[in-house]
């Protein structure tokens, strides 16, 4: 990254307090021009729970200074319950997040310094919660960029995917759980701050046990779900995320449902933003939201909206690694969104594995092929939502595959082209009233290697809707749709194409009750990929981004190595298997407030062979804070079990002041399966 040191006005940083309607107040760290309250500057508004003072420090101060320095506020506020805002915070996207976020916008157009016009940017809670802001039609928002988010909080989101319990569910829940647990900065809150601590200890709740309750798509998940009506956003929105996130299919969704000046861009990155994206290449992020920013906050015409509704990095085929640091491509670009450039290509599922275009030959075979699937199958999956560390990409699926159906193309004569949302028809019947298919696209390499390009999930007691599943009736066929998750893919020629189907996994998506057998007739089956016919010259004069560029970084020292670890532990002599995950930050320190930060967490997933009711999901965090003689620590541990009928959450929380533990809790809740 370009390290920008001068900047068109120069620039001062102060923390300040957003007063409430009830009295309470939000905390607030604002970088603006010198010359504001002379010359009054738009505000870009970034507001989240993850702790402006210390755990988004580092990303901050490269972001913020960068737009104050371009002739903007940039403002970044702590949620409230959270760092030194006050209150408790219980649970996601609440109501009074979202009026507490009005009270943010109004109190902008009152500073002298501000002109009142406002913009919001956020990157997965700030990207929820700016679309949701938005959708209340606030006057002073006037331009939106959403990243790494989504418009559908049940059907694409961390918790849920085609109505299957996804293992983030767990791993979120644990982090929100120890985030939760951190207390305010008696440097800013004074002696408030153990009073405040100790509220939020005791207030803040178990969310995992809160989410579980809703186990299909209810009025729970469709707050907050600004697909439930598009047409409430008015203003623009620059919808951004990248192929190894989770949350990519909803840049898609927003460009097609609405009706507002929109834009959307989809690089190779995981859950970052895209001038820190990991796998790269990364991009001059910042100086393309000052284009945005500058349209719509300004009104000077940057040209932005001259150029394609939507811009997405084309990857190229590359071996199965858990990271990589680049993806080889190109940037591609489409007019709008549905393209009419993209057409679907059928292909025909056969008896002998193979995937065979539509128009060639034909087969009325009405044979089955059946699979139960080991719980082997998803350990080398990776996370539902990647941060590329630890190494958490999808590695070679060919150990997926050993407890899969695979149906796969004859070796490509030439490259092929997807983008888009891959889609499988299936028809098939199972042995069990729950069961979840998964399915799998893989790049078949000259190797042999197997890298996973797409995948998709469902929970077939939700085939006909989300809302209301229903159980299956065992022996009976059923005929379902599954859409896999939008990807630009080029695979080269010399390779192959395959689709592997399973009936498990874990631990990506919690396992169905029992063991599943499912039969599928292979004839009444179908792949369809959205090929993409290359229009090399039209892509070639893409304008280039520029090199990723940010305002001086943090300074930090560091005082105690990280270590990250991803691992599948196969225990033979006692049939249990293990994914360890650990991710340890290290001890740092911030040294502009002398401020220490420790923090390691652990997630193991585990499963006795065969037994189904074995399956398990643990985590644990341990954080602490450090200045002078002040020091605290927390620790959260989490344990989630099932049986056929329930599941089962046991979980503690303590909390010491230097070597004296002040606070401890433990859970015990048992939650029924609801077709899950």
């Amino acid at each position: 990254m370009r390290i920008v040191n001068d900047f068109p006005r120069r620039i001062m940083e102060e923390e300040t307090w957003i007063p409430l309607p009830d009295g309470s107040r939000l905390a607030a760290r604002i970088w603006r021009p010198v010359d504001a309250e002379i010359h009054p500057v738009p505000a870009i508004l970034e507001y989240l729970p993850y702790r402006k003072r210390d755990l988004t420090a580092e990303r901050d101060v490269q972001s913020h200074p960068y737009w104050a320095g371009h002739g903007y506020a940039g403002v970044r506020v702590d949620i409230r319950g959270t760092g030194e805002s006050d209150g408790v915070l219980t649970d996601e996207y609440l109501p009074q997040e979202l009026d507490d976020g009005l009270e943010i916008l109004a109190w902008l157009e009152a500073q002298p310094w501000c002109t009142g016009d406002v913009g919001m940017i956020g990157i997965s809670w700030g990207g929820f919660n700016g679309l949701q802001i938005a959708a209340l039609r606030p006057p002073q928002l006037k331009a939106v960029i959403t990243l790494c988010f989504t418009d559908d909080r049940y059907a694409d989101d961390i918790h849920h995917m085609g109505g299957c319990l996804l293992g983030d569910n767990l791993s979120w829940a644990s982090t929100m759980f120890d985030g939760n647990a951190c207390p305010p900065d008696p440097e800013l809150v004074g002696e408030r701050w153990r009073d405040m601590w100790l509220e939020r200890l005791d207030g803040s709740g178990l969310w995992l046990a809160q989410w579980l309750e809703h186990q299909r798509r209810d009025a729970y998940w469709k707050h907050g779900s600004v697909c439930e009506d598009y047409s409430r956003i008015q203003c623009p929105v620059y919808a951004v995320s990248g192929w190894a996130d989770g949350y990519c299919n909803a840049v898609f969704r927003l460009l097609a449902g609405l009706s507002v000046p929109r834009k959307g861009l989809v690089g190779p990155w995981a859950h970052k933003y895209p001038h820190l994206g990991v796998p790269g290449p990364a991009i001059g992020f910042l100086q393309e939201s000052l284009r945005w920013w500058d349209r719509w906050l300004k009104g000077i015409d940057t040209g932005i909206m001259d150029e394609p509704m939507l811009r997405v990095w084309m990857q190229e085929s590359v071996p199965p690694s858990a990271r990589y640091e680049e993806r080889p491509g190109r940037w591609i670009a489409e007019p709008d969104w549905p393209s009419p450039n993209i057409l679907p290509t059928s292909f025909r599922l056969t008896i002998g594995h193979d995937l065979l275009p539509e128009d060639e030959g034909s087969e009325d075979d009405e044979a089955c092929l059946d699979i139960r699937s080991p719980l082997s199958v998803g350990l080398y999956a990776g996370k539902w939502c990647s941060y590329n560390a630890p190494p958490d990409l999808p590695h070679d699926q060919r150990d997926e595959d050993g407890g899969s159906l695979i149906f796969q193309t004859s070796r490509l004569e030439a490259p092929l082209e997807i983008c888009g949302s891959p889609m499988v028809e299936l028809e098939l019947a199972a042995d069990q009233p729950v069961a979840m298919v998964a399915l799998r696209l893989s790049d078949i390499g000259e190797d042999d290697k197997a890298t996973r390009v797409s995948y998709g999930l469902l929970n077939l007691t939700h085939r006909e809707s989300d809302e209301y599943p229903e159980p299956l009736e065992p022996g009976r066929c059923y005929r379902v749709r599954i859409p896999l998750k939008h990807i630009a893919q080029q695979f080269a020629a010399g390779h192959a194409i395959r689709l592997s189907l399973s009936t498990s996994y874990w631990p990506l998506a919690w396992p169905a009750p029992q063991p599943v057998r499912l039969a599928i007739q292979p004839s009444r089956c179908r792949l369809i990929l959205p090929v993409r016919a290359p229009r090399p010259e039209e892509d070639a004069a893409l304008p280039a981004f520029g090199e990723p560029e940010g305002a001086p970084p943090l300074a930090k020292t560091l005082l105690q190595p990280t270590q990250e670890t991803w691992q599948v532990i196969r225990d033979l002599a006692n049939d249990r298997t293990t994914l360890e995950v650990i991710n340890d930050e290290g001890r740092y320190r911030i040294d502009d407030i002398d401020l220490e930060i420790a923090a390691r967490v652990t997630e193991r997933y585990t499963y006795a062979y065969g037994s189904y009711d074995s399956v398990s999901g643990w985590t644990e965090w341990q954080r602490s804070f450090k200045r002078g003689d002040w020091e605290v620590s927390t620790l959260t541990r989490t344990l989630l079990t099932s049986d056929a009928d329930n599941f089962r959450i046991r979980a503690t929380l303590d909390a010491w002041e230097g070597d004296t533990r002040i606070f401890a809790r433990t859970w015990d809740e048992t939650i029924p399966r609801d077709l899950v």
